[in-house]
């Protein structure tokens, strides 16, 4: 198997076409807030903007952007999807009962939240071992820098875009990105 999870016929255009599999990013196992397995190749065919997300950051307030990017382009094949992370300045401390009844009552998300993990260091998940293969705008690969750090995955499962924290998500690139790669 390759890093990541996935095997070397992954990027065999026969294959993906029978939907066996897609792209690393699409097949590596992930679970749900609530703990149930997953993927994100439960997107098969949408975009997915992948944020690692902290309830007690300078940043949290995103997350009322993120709901509202997640509602308008919902419509078009965009999915948002939140990751809980504690590695920056433990900003993230809270059970997962509790990460979801803060976002919920806060800032009315509704998007989903996947389990709580490091994107960061030698217990980096291996999602996050492929999302930060993507440079961002200055050619920058490699760490997260903080909390949400926004990642565009192309429909086709291709890691497009990365935007650093501080970008808001519906900064004109960030939308530009999404457009480019939503059917029109």
């Amino acid at each position: 198997m390759r890093p990541g999870g996935s095997h070397a016929w992954a990027h065999n255009p026969f294959v993906a076409t029978l939907g066996v599999m897609t792209t690393p990013v699409q097949n590596i196992a992930i679970n749900t807030l609530g703990g149930v397995p997953t993927s994100l190749g439960e997107y098969d065919g949408r975009a997915v903007l992948v944020v690692n997300v902290a309830s007690k950051c300078g940043l949290t307030p995103q997350y009322k952007t993120l709901e509202q990017l997640a509602v308008d382009y919902a419509g078009r094949g965009l999915s948002v999807i939140g990751i809980p992370c504690n590695q920056f300045m433990g900003q993230e401390p809270g059970t997962p009962e509790e990460i979801e009844t803060f976002c919920s009552t806060t800032y009315g998300v509704t998007f989903p939240l996947f389990e709580k993990i490091e994107v960061n260091g030698e217990n980096r998940h291996p999602l996050y071992e492929e999302l930060t293969k993507a440079a961002d705008a200055e050619g920058e690969a490699g760490d997260v820098q903080w909390n949400f750090e926004k990642f565009l995955v192309a429909p086709d499962g291709t890691v497009v875009n990365r935007f650093r924290p501080r970008t808001e998500p519906d900064a004109p690139e960030v939308v530009a990105a999404i457009e480019a790669v939503l059917p029109k």
